[in-house]
Parts: structure tokens; C-alpha cells; sequence
């Protein structure tokens, strides 16, 4: 009876342990439940937030390329210009020699004119003073016939 008095201590003993491991055994399966809850809503977060990132990944992808597309437009337009402005500085350059030489050309032509005119002028000049000179020697002339014929009669 003794040993039927230990072993039924021992078996309540044993009970008692059996329920307080079940009890924590409950209470583990309760944690990992909230455990495997709170995962389970982390990854969903999880997969919300990478397809969020790939819609941001693929609008910076655009965006980018946006950005590629309108830098390489600017850079063609900047090329366009500068091209343009060189050509119109390359034909500006061309009058401006063509004026210079022009203008070189006319100041040889007025030139020549002024030395033609002057030497014409000096000419005329000349003439008029001969003519001048002339005209007083027939005057002198006139008057010198006057007066012989004066004299004479």
C-alpha cells in the first residue's frame, strides 16, 4: 500500500507536470500562432511594399528615360544652334571680307578719281590761265592798235 500510496503521489505528481506542460504547451501554440500570424501579416505588408517598390523602380525607370530623352533633344537642339551660328558667323565673315575688299576697291576707284580730277582741275587751270594770259595779250594787243590808230590819225 505504501508503494501504492507512492506511486499514485508520483502519478498526480506526474499529472499536475502533465498539466502544466500542457498549459505551456497551449500557451507556446498560442505565440507561435500570434507568431506565425504577425509573420504571415509581414509578409504581406512584405509583398505590398515590393510591388510598391517595382511600380517606383519602373516610374524612375520612365522617368529616367524622360530625362535621357530630353537631355539628348537639348544636346541635338544646342548642336542644331551652334551649327547654325557657325554657318551664319562663316557667311558674315565672307561679306565682311567681300565688303573689306569692296570697300578697298572704291577707295582705289575715289582715289584714282581725285587724282584724275585734280590733274584735270590742274589742267583746266592751266588753260584758264593761258587763256587768261592770252586774252590780256590781245587786249594789250587792242589797246596798243588803238592807240597806233590813234596816233596815226
Amino acid at each position: 500500500q505504501e508503494e501504492k500510496k507512492q506511486l499514485t503521489l508520483k502519478v498526480e505528481e506526474l499529472e499536475r507536470k502533465l498539466e502544466t506542460t500542457s498549459a505551456q504547451n497551449i500557451e507556446f501554440l498560442q505565440v507561435i500562432a500570434k507568431r506565425e500570424e504577425s509573420i504571415h501579416q509581414c509578409q504581406l505588408r512584405l509583398e505590398e511594399k515590393s510591388r510598391e517598390c517595382s511600380s517606383l523602380a519602373r516610374q524612375l525607370e520612365m522617368a529616367i528615360e524622360d530625362a535621357k530623352k530630353q537631355v539628348e533633344q537639348s544636346r541635338e537642339r544646342a548642336i542644331s544652334r551652334e551649327r547654325a551660328a557657325q554657318s551664319k558667323l562663316l557667311d558674315l565673315e565672307t561679306q565682311l571680307s567681300r565688303n573689306k575688299a569692296e570697300l578697298n576697291q572704291l577707295r582705289r576707284s575715289k582715289d584714282d578719281a581725285e587724282r584724275r580730277y585734280e590733274s584735270r582741275l590742274q589742267d583746266l587751270k592751266d588753260r584758264l590761265e593761258q587763256s587768261e594770259s592770252t586774252n590780256r595779250s590781245m587786249q594789250n594787243y587792242v589797246h596798243f592798235l588803238k592807240s597806233s590808230y590813234d596816233n596815226v590819225f
